[in-house]
């Protein structure tokens, strides 16, 4: 039996789902371990329930701050907390363009209110932010600063671009999302290459949501303990418990590794087999 194609929308639920599943992530929330206000369901939720916003990007209803706002509000009736918002930061301009190139071209044409909207998102949701940045989400003035300095979304993504891996995306072509989804590839089919591909990306780079959370000397020794799993010299299963126990969770990375199974799947990867 052949077997249809997904839409681009579906194919963004998917890969939430999978990278949710998968496991070990050091970590994060799988099919073996729940954080105790947010669990795997909370994931799998959020999953369906942004199904409208979406669905409005594949359709280009309109701009990306605002389908990020739309996602947000979608994904909000559960107690978990935020789940996605990094994710459908990346999505969303992925969705709308549909490859890398296109998404690039959608976060290149951003307008003054995309950036408005996104504030409003972000001011909705539980996101650390690191403190005492003049543009700060949580300070409303900032959303008058914003408006005065005429700053589009792309323009908010290159202010925060040193601080955050997800807004470095929109500014590098989606560099470390392309890397995920070669890393992907390269590993087969199956959980086992999302694990693969994450360990590679954590191994990469600090992981700016712990470094937010836990400070910057915690991320990197966490960028080389991935290091060390990949060449042979650490038990993952340890590194995961380690990581659980402390309440580690490279969030940044969980967020690009979606973006890159969502590419993945566009280039034929099969999860399935």
């Amino acid at each position: 039996m052949s077997m249809r194609t997904i839409t681009r929308a579906e194919r963004a639920q998917l890969a939430m789902v999978l990278e949710v599943s998968a496991y070990p992530k050091p970590g994060n929330v799988d099919r073996c371990h729940d954080y105790e206000t947010t669990r795997l369901e909370h994931f799998l939720a959020s999953a369906i329930l942004a199904r409208p916003a979406l669905e409005a990007a594949e359709r280009g209803d309109t701009g990306p701050g605002f389908l990020i706002h739309q996602a947000v509000e979608c994904t909000g009736g559960h107690r978990g907390g935020n789940t996605h918002f990094g994710a459908f930061i990346l999505l969303i301009p992925l969705v709308m363009g549909g490859d890398i190139k296109g998404a690039t071209k959608v976060a290149d044409s951003t307008t003054l209110e995309d950036a408005v909207e996104f504030y409003k998102a972000f001011a909705k949701t539980e996101v650390r932010v690191i403190p005492g940045h003049e543009l700060d989400v949580h300070d409303p003035a900032s959303l008058i600063e914003l408006r005065s300095r005429g700053m589009t979304l792309h323009d908010v993504m290159l202010y925060s671009a040193p601080r955050d891996l997800v807004a470095r995306e929109w500014i590098n072509g989606f560099q470390m999302t392309r890397r995920g989804a070669d890393l992907i590839h390269a590993a087969g089919c199956g959980r086992e290459a999302v694990v693969e591909a994450f360990l590679g990306l954590l191994a990469l780079e600090p992981d700016t949501f712990i470094i937010k959370k836990h400070g910057p000397d915690v991320a990197w020794k966490i960028m080389e303990k991935a290091r060390e799993v990949r060449e042979g010299l650490r038990d993952l299963q340890a590194f995961d418990q380690e990581c659980i126990e402390r309440g580690i969770n490279p969030g940044s990375i969980a967020d690009i590794i979606i973006a890159s199974i969502y590419l993945a799947l566009g280039e034929g990867w099969e999860w399935d087999c």
